[in-house]
């Protein structure tokens, strides 16, 4: 159904475990009478009025354990924790000001986003923006000058800020609330710590990313002030894979803000953007994760004392993570939740040094990854405009290489060309392509031999599965010259045969799957526009189709159905291919026919009218395959399911699809039968 749209990324929402805030309401009268004897929300919120701060602070530290177990938030929900806790924000004691935050904390992160709106909806902002406030006030008085340490009211910052990103991620009132409270400048002074509390920096970096994304209302809001502290951590350059997440985040959150640079700043703040996303890429994570894995080993040796339990229990939970990953999206280190997708580095417990630089390697990588797509999907005008913007008068830059005035702030930026020249510039398709390659077997089987290292196994499998997202957005738009021309398509489409097709067998996680066939799509409708010869055989693309056929992600059948098109469409023009275009016909009339999924059908049906479309090869098949008759038993089928299924279950662009593909059906079946009688 025409060309594969590239996707934009989106910072990830959650996924709600446990149940939804409305589900509380609907509690049956006998379950929550239940529910006093056996949830322990009454007795540890009683508790939070005690006149002993040490009270205070384990009921707040209990309940963070306790709401982990998401079936036990609708009773603290409905015993009213959010108000009860909000008070404990601003505490008179430091400890119990952060371990409430850290109950909210996790209450937002395993209750989901309707639990986040009901949070927002019981005012805990109004706490959160003080406490914040006060932090930020507080930085200066109790600072301490020595590197890498950090201070108490760092601590609560710390917990706040990933609140504040829990809530502004899952619900649009509290970012509207970010925005009208002025909380961008709280966060952006938590970002300026980065020299002294790193992991308070990269809390604030992943906020910035998250609020500065499709926020119009703030990006109207920036100051030079605001840009430079950015920029600062962009051009930082401190060792470590912490610094390195950082500076990736800095990217990103920049790329957000990209229309309100000043005009004469934009080419060279984008080329730093990129610079820095390539200086990611180019880690190397198989020779880095061993050499890690090998420090830590070296420490424990050279530190003779018994292993610490919290260590031991972080290595127990790790293995429980991988058997439960896929049934739960957050997980758990020192007693706070954690999103599966995004860093946890902050969570491990102390001594684990080198398990905080891996992890915040790979997230670094993945969100690098993640910026490039989205750099590909820019909506931005036209190259000329931009053109014109970059080359304006200088001489309005104020010191901080800057423009003075919010006015200049608000240029357009068209960045296609420039984009485009800057990844070509710093060799991001080959870096991309780079990661799309299994994570090497070293990495592996470290991660493997070490229990609370394994959890960094399926973080590996992600990045690759970005990198295959991401090859896929820069095939999307670039042209097969910038890409390096019929020699490089052709490697990287053996490349990706060679990852979906060397094992034994197909793989089955769908994540990658729907990655590499994405790719894939891209990739061979680029070579067959240029007449470049495939290099896959018609049993790899046989076992393609079945191996998709079997998956339920929608968009994996479609591609794969796109793919044999593509292939199809090609080999029509060439001598003594009918049996391998009956094969493909047939595989294609089966999806048509049989898919639950309309828009798969129709992709299906699009596939087979490429392929049928004309020549003698294509003629001779599509009779040996009676493909006429085949077809016009379809078409009725194909109308009444679009009549009955379309309206209620999918959106008005696909059935817009849907409609053209039932007229060219008719079209393509009078085609064959002026075929058949000539």
């Amino acid at each position: 159904m025409g060309k594969s749209k590239t996707t934009k990324f989106k910072r990830p929402q959650f996924n709600a475990v446990g149940l939804p805030a409305n589900a509380v309401k609907e509690a049956e009268p006998e379950e929550e009478e239940h529910g006093d004897d056996s949830c322990p929300a009454a007795e540890l919120l009683e508790k939070l009025q005690s006149p002993s701060a040490d009270v205070r602070e384990f009921a707040c530290a209990s309940i963070s354990r306790v709401v982990q177990q998401s079936q036990t938030i609708p009773g603290f929900l409905q015993r009213d924790a959010v108000r009860r806790l909000g008070p404990m924000l601003l505490d008179s004691s430091l400890t119990v000001r952060e371990t409430a935050t850290g109950a909210l904390r996790n209450l937002s992160a395993c209750g989901g986003q309707e639990v986040c709106e009901d949070m927002v909806k019981h005012d805990v902002m109004t706490p959160l923006t003080a406490l914040l406030r006060e932090c930020c006030a507080g930085f200066e008085s109790a600072v301490v000058p020595m590197k890498d340490q950090k201070n108490a009211v760092e601590d609560v910052a710390n917990e706040a800020v990933n609140l504040l990103w829990n809530l502004c991620e899952s619900s649009s009132q509290a970012l509207s609330v970010f925005n009208k409270a002025g909380l961008l400048d709280v966060v952006v002074q938590c970002l300026e710590r980065h020299p002294y509390n790193v992991e308070l920096a990269i809390s604030a970096a992943h906020c910035l990313h998250t609020v500065t994304e499709d926020n119009p209302e703030l990006l109207c809001s920036l100051n030079t002030a605001v840009l430079g502290v950015l920029e600062n951590a962009l051009l930082s350059s401190q060792p470590g894979m912490a610094h390195t997440l950082l500076r990736a985040l800095a990217a990103g959150t920049l790329w957000n803000m990209k229309g309100s640079l000043p005009a004469a700043r934009q080419a060279q703040t984008l080329n730093a953007v990129v610079a820095t996303l390539s200086q990611c890429l180019a880690l190397d994570t198989g020779t880095l994760i061993p050499e890690l894995r090998q420090a830590e080993e070296v420490r424990h040796r050279n530190t003779p004392t018994a292993p610490d339990i919290e260590d031991e229990a972080a290595g127990e939970l790790a293995v429980e993570e991988m058997d439960d990953e896929e049934e739960a999206p957050k997980h758990k280190r020192k007693g706070k939740s954690v999103r599966a997708d995004n860093d946890f580095s902050d969570l491990l417990p102390r001594g684990k040094e080198e398990l905080r630089e891996a992890t915040a390697l790979l997230t670094a990588q993945q969100t690098s990854l993640e910026i490039i797509v989205n750099m590909c999907c820019s909506d931005d005008p036209s190259d000329d405009e931009w053109e014109e913007e970059s080359s304006s008068d200088e001489s309005d830059m104020g010191p901080d290489g800057l423009c003075d005035g919010v006015s200049n702030l608000m240029s357009p930026l068209c960045l296609s060309a420039e984009v485009h020249s800057a990844l070509i510039n710093h060799s991001i398709p080959e870096k991309v392509l780079k990661k799309t390659e299994f994570p090497r077997k070293e990495a592996m089987d470290v991660c493997h031999q070490n229990p609370s290292w394994r959890n960094l196994i399926k973080k590996m499998h992600r990045v690759q599965s970005r990198a295959l997202t991401c090859l896929h957005s820069i095939l999307s738009t670039m042209d097969a010259e910038s890409l390096g021309g019929a020699a490089a398509l052709q490697g990287a489409a053996q490349h990706l045969s060679m990852l979906v097709f060397g094992g034994a067998e197909i793989p089955k996680d769908e994540e990658f799957l729907e990655a590499v066939i994405s790719a894939m799509r891209s990739l061979l409708q680029m070579i067959a526009s240029k007449n470049i010869s495939q290099c896959m055989t018609p049993q790899q693309l046989m076992s393609l189709s079945e191996a998709a056929t079997r998956c339920d992600v929608v968009s994996v059948r479609v591609n794969a159905v796109a793919i044999l098109g593509i292939t199809g469409s090609t080999l029509a023009k060439e001598k003594g291919t009918a049996e391998t275009l009956q094969m493909i016909g047939n595989a294609l009339l089966e999806v048509a026919t049989r898919d639950a999924d309309l828009v798969v059908n129709g992709e299906a049906l699009d596939a087979l009218f490429d392929v049928f479309a004309d020549g003698d090869e294509a003629e001779t098949a599509a009779k040996n395959i009676q493909l006429l008759p085949a077809l016009k038993a379809l078409q009725p089928v194909f109308k009444a399911k679009i009549r009955k299924e379309g309206r209620g279950k999918y959106s008005p662009q696909q059935l817009c699809v849907l409609d053209n593909i039932k007229v060219n059906l008719r079209r393509f079946i009078g085609y064959l039968e002026k075929v058949v009688k000539k």
